[in-house]
């Protein structure tokens, strides 16, 4: 192969295929991927318990909090995305944006350290009970009134640090992927394989990230402070950092073209002052993207039927096409503003498919808290229970990949074996079975409260079904969603594409926190306490809540099956059955070639 059109590398010059791309390259960007989670994940599962604990924060405000940092490290993928697609090479992007996610740490773990900077511990109920050895985890239950919650300049301290870290991370949520997809050549039938499995690479690497982070990050939380777990995070992004750093000189760059956010508006608002003109027969009349269109790295669409309301911003008038790009757009400008309109019901129906995982993963912490979480002879942290599906995320995305999907393949032809709603819509029934095991696994915990007053005595381990579930979502879901977003946006809007992922979740995060508030208003009209409210779970009606979620899952699930149905892909996901033979038979005998290999070096 030589060169590859529209790409360039970090100084600006076009790419040779031989040396720049492919599997070498997203071996560092991979290593990002893995570093950066160590340390987001493993924060982002512990951080309930940081807010209540150490920042004395009630139910609702640490549900609140921990979801809304979630959100809005997603939201910040928008801005760090439009620079990338628009002005920076993705590149610039993530080296500009990633030492500000540094510096949040540095700044949490600053706070966590200086006594004056965060609240003094609460005072604990049954704290002398809790001094014998027959002490449980019902003697850390919070005494009603004992506790004051961080605030004023203290509390607008652990906003900035937990926001300079959404900047950051979320720039490089947004140019990851798209960075990664520019290493293959869908042109090119071996890497059109590789480019399908590099999203499957890229969950690996966050779910590696997930298990290093739930194990080293929370036990060093745990055990030696908050202050050393932040400082402990910033380190390994530092690291991961600078080793995607080195791999600079082999990546393949795309070159921005320009704002496609504009280009969106221009087709809106030439489409509406057309919108009482007739379309014409032909459709060549039409204006065509012209070769400088191409020369600015746009992508070159084909018209496609549909939403023709939007076609009319092509029409050429008398004036011909010299009126600007207010006047008149091509057809590929057209077509890029209908894949963006195409995407958005299934942004929508997946934001509320995808909200039982963060219900499930905001409350399964603190459900935790108040469980017996012994294992043996030792202790541990709830927070660590999502080991338990990021090691079966692990073990069955190599399945999947190495074994699964070239059987399906063969099967259907089908690049990835399956489309990507298809495989969307399994991580959904997935995500609604979750979300309802929670809730029985809530009841028999509060009847035990009931009865007891204490769920001590439930084991942290009941909690592990709804995990197992979790793992099955981020298998087929996470990475169906990220594929299918970064896939069927245009070439001018990858970054763009992995955005509106990013942000489909952080919605998600969001109409978590605006439900608990929903609701807690509306149950606390109905007398007593809300569902949610206060410090203590256990006077709480969680399973109630996990309910609510499941049947509002049931029925997005309901509609995505009908957007997913009816949504037509621009990229044709087949690929000829010759192709596919002749790069599994490549790929086996390579695998033959490496196992010789392995002989000949143990003789």
């Amino acid at each position: 192969m030589g060169s590859s059109s529209g790409l360039v590398d970090w100084r600006g010059r076009p790419v040779d295929t031989r040396k720049h791309g492919g599997v070498r390259a997203s071996i560092y960007i991979h290593m990002l991927v893995w570093l950066s989670n160590v340390s987001n994940i493993g924060n982002m599962t512990n951080i309930v318990s940081y807010l209540s604990v150490k920042m004395n924060m009630g139910v609702a405000a640490a549900s609140t909090t921990s979801a809304s940092f979630v959100a809005m490290m997603q939201v910040f993928t928008i801005p760090a995305a439009f620079l990338a697609d628009s002005y920076l090479k993705r590149v610039y992007t993530v080296l500009f944006f990633a030492p500000i996610e540094i510096l949040g740490y540095i700044l949490l773990a600053i706070q966590a350290h200086v006594p004056s900077l965060h609240p003094a511990p609460c005072e604990l109920a049954g704290a002398a009970a809790g001094a014998g050895a027959g002490a449980t985890a019902a003697t850390t239950e919070v005494a009603p009134g004992t506790c004051e919650a961080v605030h004023g300049s203290n509390l607008s301290l652990l906003m900035l640090g937990l926001y300079l870290i959404c900047v950051g991370e979320g720039a490089v949520r947004a140019c990851l992927p798209a960075l990664g997809g520019d290493q293959f050549d869908e042109g090119d039938a071996a890497e059109q394989r590789q480019a399908a499995s590099f999203f499957n690479w890229y969950a690996f690497a966050v779910s590696l990230g997930a298990l290093v982070g739930l194990v080293a990050v929370v036990w060093v939380q745990d055990n030696k402070g908050w202050d050393a777990g932040f400082a402990v995070c910033g380190a390994v992004v530092l690291l991961g950092l600078l080793v995607w750093a080195a791999g600079m000189p082999t990546y393949r760059n795309k070159v921005p073209a320009g704002s496609p956010i504009t280009r969106i508006l221009q087709v809106l608002v030439v489409a509406f002052k057309k919108r009482n003109l007739q379309l014409p027969e032909n459709p060549d009349e039409l204006y065509q993207p012209t070769n400088d269109d191409s020369a600015k790295g746009l992508e070159i669409l084909q018209r496609t039927r549909g939403l023709k309301c939007l076609d009319k911003a092509a029409i050429v008038r008398g004036g011909g096409s010299n009126g600007g790009a207010w006047s008149v757009c091509s057809v590929s400008q057209v077509e890029e503003t209908k894949i963006v309109l195409r995407m958005v019901p299934i942004f929508l129906t997946a934001a509320l498919g995808y909200m039982p995982v963060s219900v499930v993963l905001t409350f399964t912490v603190q459900q935790g808290n108040i469980m017996d979480t012994r294992m043996g002879a030792i202790r541990v942290s709830p927070a660590t229970l999502f080991v338990i599906p990021t090691v079966f995320q692990l073990a069955i995305l190599v399945v999947y990949d190495r074994a699964v999907v070239p059987a399906l393949r063969r099967a259907t032809g089908r690049v990835g074996g399956v489309t990507h709603l298809q495989r969307i819509g399994v991580g959904f029934v997935s995500s609604l079975a979750s979300c309802a095991v929670a809730a029985a696994v809530e009841v028999k915990r509060w009847r035990l409260v009931a009865s007891s007053s204490s769920s001590a005595m439930m084991s942290v381990f009941w909690l592990t079904p709804q995990f197992f579930l979790l793992g099955v979502v981020d298998v087929t879901s996470f990475v169906g969603l990220l594929e299918f977003f970064s896939s069927e946006a245009s070439d001018g809007m990858k970054s763009i594409g992995s955005s509106i992922f990013y942000c489909m979740l952080g919605m998600a995060a969001w109409l978590n926190t605006m439900l608990i508030e929903l609701v807690n208003r509306v149950t606390r009209r109905r007398g007593g306490g809300g569902w949610l409210e206060g410090a203590n779970l256990n006077e709480s009606r969680l399973d109630l809540f996990y309910w609510l979620v499941s049947g509002i899952e049931l029925v997005a699930f309901m509609a995505y099956l009908l957007f997913a149905w009816r949504y037509v892909y621009r990229n044709d996901q087949r690929i000829a059955a010759a192709a596919a033979d002749a790069v599994d038979e490549q790929e086996d005998k390579k695998a033959a070639s490496n196992g010789s290999l392995v002989q000949i070096n143990q003789i």
